[in-house]
């Protein structure tokens, strides 16, 4: 068989593949996914749920055919059609001591110096990039009046945890350094965040709040984030497990892929038997359920059931606990010290309950907190804002909930 037959055998079975990839995909996850009726513009996520699902389809099938895409597909659709040159912003992309990041400045001048938001992107450690977040970024430097840089960190798992935070931190710590150059008032600095990128920003403001070298952070602003590894069960897990855009057995699968742990710990931890009961008691005053607000509590939360035996799980999943992967558990004088807080959480989202539970931490410690729930809004929503046929209400509003946050400090 010539080249030219291959060739065409491939194309031919690549394209049968994707056919009925399609085909199921359109049947199953336009007309069975679950869309509670709170949920706005629900024929628009359904769509958008059921191209996320051809979309790693059709890359799990190039693997399988030995095209090695590895996730870079899925990146560069994530990374979309740029927006216009927006003329109220100079855009600048620098280095930051080794770390891309690109700088939105509002065209003008600011009595006193600028506010200064770091901004850390979401995707679970392996995906976004400034690209795909360029309209979030814009969009919180134009509406606050504030100096945005948005870190470009490097990617698992070519570049294994924690890569992630490193790069996150080396580019706050050189941005502080440097706060003059950049005409940013040093006593007005933001640490933002949205999903994996909360989680970091987190985790910066506690690895920084010693750092006697550097300017106190002003305020941190976690948008919809993930912040604890011990229990995948609570109620905004159990209650939200199969709505889009990111299910509860999903969190477990992208963190072991994230962390590279072993995948048959999947099911173990999804039970909760990942961890002995010594150390889930340890953390119980922090993380059990009844600390949740009671308009946020559930009735149909159910505790799941203990092992007997959790060593070997909790072995291969004990990475989680670290403070990195699951502020939420980081020291009381550590969050004593922590900045005033912002969170954002949705409705709709798996990691509800995380906010939730890092909010009534905060308050504990003597920490201020300003919480929005985003009652439409399900995880990732943001990223959608003024993503023309996929813009949804709900990104506008968190935007101008953020924005609001900001302009208020």
């Amino acid at each position: 068989m010539d080249f030219l037959s291959i060739l065409l055998l491939l194309g031919t079975v690549l394209l049968t593949a994707v056919l009925l990839l399609v085909t199921w995909a359109i049947h199953y996850h336009i007309t069975k996914t679950e869309i509670p009726p709170g949920i706005s513009q629900s024929f628009k996520l359904r769509c958008l749920h059921c191209l996320l699902i051809i979309a790693f389809g059709l890359n799990y099938v190039l693997n399988k055919m030995h095209i090695r895409v590895g996730y870079s597909l899925l990146r560069f659709l994530m990374d979309g059609i740029p927006p216009l040159k927006d003329p109220q912003l100079s855009i600048k992309n620098l280095n930051f001591d080794g770390v891309p990041v690109r700088m939105y400045q509002p065209k003008g001048s600011s009595d006193g110096g600028w506010r200064g938001i770091l901004y850390f992107h979401g995707g679970i450690g392996m995906f976004g990039s400034i690209d795909a977040y360029e309209r979030v970024c814009r969009g919180i430097a134009k509406e606050s009046n504030s100096l945005v840089v948005s870190v470009g960190y490097r990617l698992a798992p070519e570049h294994p945890y924690p890569a992630q935070f490193n790069d996150c931190l080396t580019a706050t710590t050189y941005f502080m350094k440097n706060i003059k150059k950049f005409g940013v008032n040093p006593a007005m600095i933001i640490i933002s965040g949205d999903s994996s990128g909360g989680t970091i920003a987190a985790s910066v403001c506690q690895n920084l709040v010693n750092r006697a070298d550097l300017p106190k952070i002003w305020a941190q602003s976690l948008i919809y984030p993930y912040l604890q590894g011990v229990d995948f069960n609570w109620p905004s897990y159990q209650r939200n497990s199969r709505i889009p855009l990111f299910f509860q057995n999903q969190v477990v699968e992208f963190g072991l892929l994230y962390l590279q742990q072993d995948m048959s710990l999947v099911k173990d931890v999804l039970e909760g038997w990942h961890i002995p009961q010594d150390i889930k008691q340890k953390y119980s005053k922090w993380l059990g359920p009844e600390n949740l607000p009671k308009e946020c509590k559930w009735e149909g939360y159910r505790s799941p059931r203990p092992s007997s035996n959790p060593t070997r799980t909790y072995e291969g999943f004990k990475i989680a606990f670290e403070k990195t992967i699951s502020p939420l558990l980081a020291e009381e004088a550590v969050v004593q010290k922590l900045p005033e807080a912002y969170i954002l959480t949705c409705q709709y989202d798996v990691f509800m309950d995380d906010g939730l539970l890092y909010r009534k931490r905060l308050e504990d410690c003597g920490v201020g907190v300003t919480w929005y729930q985003l009652e439409d809004g399900f995880h990732g929503v943001l990223f959608f804002v003024n993503h023309w046929l996929f813009s949804f209400s709900g990104a506008q509003s968190g935007l101008n909930s953020i924005v609001n946050f900001i302009k208020r400090l």
